[in-house]
């Protein structure tokens, strides 16, 4: 089992892994890796599910039937994903439209730091994630150098200090996400999305598009129909349950097994449909 490196997807993962190795007896391995390989990793074999896909359309084209033919959508998830840019509601106060492309174009001195020299910050996570926001950035004219923090984690860590000092701050951010029950965030509006307008990664004329997240399946683990693939292609969760979890993981420090048998323990009637009929006691 892929695992990316944000921590809503491990949530997931804990989940489905306990229940695959309590419910069903089936050893998980998981392997943490980037999103891109691991498409490459169900090619190879090495993988047999990722857990919560973001679009990658062109990665689906390349492995999927018009391609290599290797890997199979395995349906949502659940999951409603959000992709973008957020700033901290308090700086509508005195930048009202600071929420909007046009209001971050015009104040983006407000966001300056060390890091960035003489434009704005724009703090970004974890240089693997696949984004385009150096495309809008070009698009839109803007006067900001993107910073990344190196991992999620420590993109938290800085959103929450700027955010307890009152600072300014502007970055890449999504949801399902646990921080948005800490901190109230301002998604930044941006053109809509259209079908095209993110094609040419250097000049990108739009925001995100909104994600019904999936599950992506190795085609041969998927044409077995094992009670785990089963157990895997029933399950479907809300964003609130894996924010529960997620949670537990970054913010009470639990182990995500641990995490994981505390949510398992107490929604029972969320996660039994999953369990295939021949293996329910």
């Amino acid at each position: 089992m892929a695992v990316n490196g944000w921590v809503g997807y491990e949530a997931s993962a804990a989940v489905l892994t306990y229940l695959l190795e309590n419910e069903l007896d089936v050893k998980v391995e998981q392997k943490q890796i980037d999103e891109q390989p691991s498409w490459q990793g169900m090619n190879d074999g090495d993988i047999d599910v990722v857990v919560e896909n973001w679009g990658h359309e062109n990665l689906m084209k390349q492995y999927g039937p018009e391609g290599n033919d290797t890997v199979v959508d395995g349906g949502p998830n659940g999951n409603k994903g959000t992709l973008g840019w957020y700033v901290p509601k308090y700086l509508l106060e005195e930048y009202p439209d600071i929420n909007t492309y046009q209001g971050v174009k015009k104040n983006a001195e407000i966001f300056k730091t060390a890091e960035s020299g003489d434009k704005g910050e724009f703090l970004a996570g974890d240089p693997g994630f696949v984004t385009q926001d150096q495309g809008m950035i070009n698009h839109f004219d803007m006067d900001l150098k993107i910073v990344y923090a190196g991992s999620e984690a420590a993109e938290i860590t800085t959103m929450r200090k700027k955010y307890e000092d009152k600072k300014p701050f502007l970055a890449y951010f999504y949801e399902p996400q646990w921080l948005h029950n800490e901190l109230d965030l301002e998604h930044v509006e941006f053109p809509k999305y259209e079908e095209g307008c993110a094609d040419d990664e250097d000049d990108v004329s739009c925001g995100y598009p909104e994600y019904d997240l999936n599950k992506i399946f190795r085609k041969d683990f998927a044409e077995e129909n094992s009670e785990a693939y089963q157990l895997l292609k029933n399950w479907k969760w809300s964003n609130e349950d894996q924010n529960v979890v997620a949670e537990m993981i970054a913010q009470q420090q639990l182990d995500p097994e641990e995490a994981a048998q505390k949510w398992v323990e107490g929604n029972k009637d969320v996660w039994e449909s999953w369990i295939p009929e021949g293996a329910k006691s």
